[in-house]
């Protein structure tokens, strides 16, 4: 592969998970990484600190696509309603390869207690970002806290639902129905 082939940051994360899979994450080495992706170790060190960070490779990307659907959504929205706009637009950049890395992902942080703590980072941060970005509307901080709550469990079920689908499905409905349910079983609370 030549030195400077495009696409080095998603090889890198495909590489990962195919030897996370393979051998477990404990066993993967940065340099195994490197070597399935077709790219040196400084390669890997220019995308990421650690292997750890493989898994959170979209996060800034997606915490930037939740705040613009929040920050966009109409004036009159409600936090969820606000909350659903951020989701639409996050889940809409996902795809066919989405779907595949998915369960491989999910058994991959399931085997190793460091990649469950990384996973877990990743949901408050991106509970954060949609609570930032609701506060910037002059939501109320619990309401918001509690709205971006919602949106990052409504955005991991509807994953979860979406994951067994095949073809060119898209992830929003799953995602906008989870947020929904969510929401009517809030009333219930009361």
């Amino acid at each position: 592969m030549a030195r400077w082939a495009p696409g080095a940051r998603e090889r890198l994360v495909l590489a990962a998970v195919d030897l996370f899979t393979e051998q477990g994450y404990d066993a993967t080495t940065v340099a195994q990484i490197a070597d399935r992706a077709g790219v040196t170790k400084s390669t890997f060190f220019r995308h990421f600190p650690d292997k750890r960070e493989l898994l959170a490779a979209g996060q800034q990307a997606l915490s930037n696509l939740l705040t613009e659907g929040i920050t966009e959504a109409p004036e009159n929205a409600t936090p969820l309603e606000a909350v659903g706009a951020g989701l639409e637009r996050a889940s809409s950049t996902m795809g066919p390869l989405n779907r595949e890395l998915g369960p491989r992902l999910k058994a991959a942080i399931a085997a190793n207690s460091e990649l469950q703590e990384r996973d877990a980072l990743k949901n408050v941060g991106l509970a954060a970002a949609m609570t930032d970005a609701l506060r910037a509307r002059d939501v109320p901080d619990s309401l918001a806290h509690l709205a971006a709550e919602l949106g990052v469990l409504a955005f991991k079920r509807g994953y979860a639902d979406w994951l067994p689908t095949e073809g060119d499905t898209p992830l929003a409905p799953y995602v906008l129905a989870a947020l929904e349910d969510l929401r009517a079983a809030t009333k219930s609370l009361t």
